[in-house]
């Protein structure tokens, strides 16, 4: 029997639907409610990293082992979105929406009860990564949901608002965190609770009905995926830690490759794969999912650490921070508004080259303004960078996800999240080594000019490079906060040129025009992800 005929005979409905997709006025209904639930993920990516010199110091972490807290939370994410996708396409995007709520809740309810002493950290980091994993059955499930709720026409208008109104959301969560942390930084994990019931409450009265195609779950390849995934990042995170010139940072990454590339072979030859391969053959979602994987390099990242500059180099308070953020915020919502316009318009290739250009000035004058230790002299900078990348990311995305099938939006949500967490933990790991390489080297520097030793000057720089933000702002001396700021600098003139390559594959890669409606395998013997 071909594929398409087992898309055909097998597909369901989630819900006992007709499998065409809320109508009407419900499908608002329903956007509501997969707003609500993938909020959380949204909040948890920005008001985590206010929090993070308030959990450090309380918990008495490491720097290393506060940036495990935030990368588990986004390597779940990026190990389980494509088993997510798949299993939500199975059994029903509903019922995942439901259950990865559930389980978004009750880990973020436990790493608000995080012990202090010896067992913080694996246990903060372990329920961390739970809520990566609730979030991973969900947010495919989710979107899958809303994309299929809408016409092709409709739909990017439709994501510009689910991703929009998230970001809206999110971008309150960094100031209501800051206020928060002041109380108790465990409060940013219990605020998911209240949010978790209202999601559950407002999908139980919609009732979303969408399609389903069951089939078999492959655990092997899930098991390669997580393995290769995991080890790779590992290895670039610590290399803080170890250095490059140990061994085991390579066997690590080459290691984390390997299996990447043993999956890749072993998904060609299984009946049912985790990830049909063959969709990377339509030329635009491969396109489009090298473009979020080279912007997500920079996008979670930049809240982490524009976190710890406001903090450290400016001197702000958790909740000062989180107005820094909220400029960023300003843009992104504003601009993901108007790309999601101009993609219903004209198609993806304008609002996404237009987004990277963006981007890459906005960081690239934000770098050039970061070591003044003046916010007033950045805000600009900053509403601009959020700016271009709110004109990019919904389009792309949507783009990449248009072009499946509507039995399989699941899977390829799933694919171009695992490839947006992937390169958001790689891109966390990586710059997180730019950073500390380059503020060793500053405050050597400063150390040796204030008569130190150079071999004590760098003993020094090691370990004032774990300082602890949290501790308080005012003991920070000035020749650090300058010496972090020059750090971060290093950082943001990164991810100018990161998204200055993103345009460069953009406006080569992508071609102009609106992309017409997909046969549905259905009703024609074409593959699962309709034609290129």
């Amino acid at each position: 029997m071909s594929r398409s005929t087992n898309a055909r005979t097998s597909a369901g409905t989630d819900a006992g639907g007709d499998g065409r997709g809320n109508a009407g006025g419900s499908r608002y209904l329903v956007l509501a409610a997969m707003i609500f639930a993938v909020s959380m993920t949204f909040i948890d990516q920005t008001i985590v990293s206010i929090a993070v010199p308030q959990i450090q110091h309380e918990l008495n972490l490491t720097s290393t082992g506060v940036q495990w807290a935030v990368n588990a939370y986004l390597l779940a994410l990026a190990a389980f979105f494509a088993f997510g996708g798949r299993l939500a396409d199975s059994v029903g995007h509903s019922r995942m929406v439901v259950l990865g709520v559930v389980v978004f809740a009750f880990a973020s309810f436990m790493c608000g009860l995080t012990p202090k002493g010896s067992a913080a950290e694996a246990w903060i980091v372990g329920f961390r990564a739970l809520q990566g994993f609730g979030g991973a059955i969900m947010f495919p499930a989710a979107l899958a949901i809303v994309v299929q709720g809408f016409a092709l026409s409709e739909r990017g208008r439709a994501l510009a608002l689910f991703f929009g109104i998230a970001g809206g959301l999110t971008a309150i969560g960094p100031i209501f965190g800051g206020y928060l942390t002041e109380w108790t930084w465990r409060a940013i994990f219990w605020v998911n609770v209240p949010v978790a019931v209202i999601a559950l409450i407002l999908t139980r009265i919609s009732k979303p009905v969408t399609a389903t195609r069951p089939a078999p779950i492959d655990y092997r390849g899930l098991a390669l995926i997580a393995c290769g995934i995991g080890l790779s990042v590992f290895g670039f995170q610590q290399s803080q830690i170890w250095g490059w010139s140990n061994p085991a940072i390579w066997v690590c990454i080459a290691a984390g490759i390997g299996l990447l590339a043993v999956y890749v072979y072993v998904e060609r030859t299984t009946a049912s794969p985790l990830i049909q391969l063959s969709i990377f053959s339509v030329r635009p979602f491969a396109v489009q999912n090298a473009i979020l994987f080279i912007s997500m390099l920079v996008f979670i990242p930049v809240f982490f650490f524009s976190s710890e500059y406001a903090q450290i180099a400016l001197g702000d308070s958790s909740s000062e921070a989180g107005v820094f953020l909220l400029y960023f915020f300003i843009g992104f919502v504003v601009a993901s508004q108007l790309g999601g316009r101009m993609f219903d318009a004209n198609g993806a290739k304008r609002p996404v080259v237009l987004g990277c250009v963006l981007a890459a000035i906005g960081f690239y004058l934000w770098a050039g303004d970061a070591p003044s230790l003046s916010f007033s002299s950045q805000q600009w900078d900053i509403v601009l960078a959020g700016a271009g990348m709110g004109f990019m990311l919904t389009p792309s995305n949507t783009d990449a996800v248009n072009r499946a099938s509507r039995l399989s939006y699941g899977e390829a949500t799933g694919i171009t999240q695992t490839v947006r967490n992937y390169a958001a933990s790689l891109g966390l790991a990586v710059l997180g080594t730019v950073l500390v390489t380059r503020l060793r080297t500053e405050l050597t520097g400063s150390l040796t000019a204030q008569g130190m030793s150079a071999g004590q000057a760098a003993a020094t720089a090691s370990r004032l490079s774990q300082i602890q933000a949290g501790t308080s702002n005012s003991s920070i001396p000035q020749f650090f906060r300058v010496d972090f700021a020059q750090a971060t600098q290093t950082v943001l003139y990164a991810m100018a040129g990161i998204m200055a390559a993103a345009a460069v594959v953009a406006f080569f890669g992508l071609r102009y025009g609106k992309q017409a409606e997909i046969v549905e395998p259905e009703e024609a013997p074409t593959t699962p992800y309709g034609r290129a």
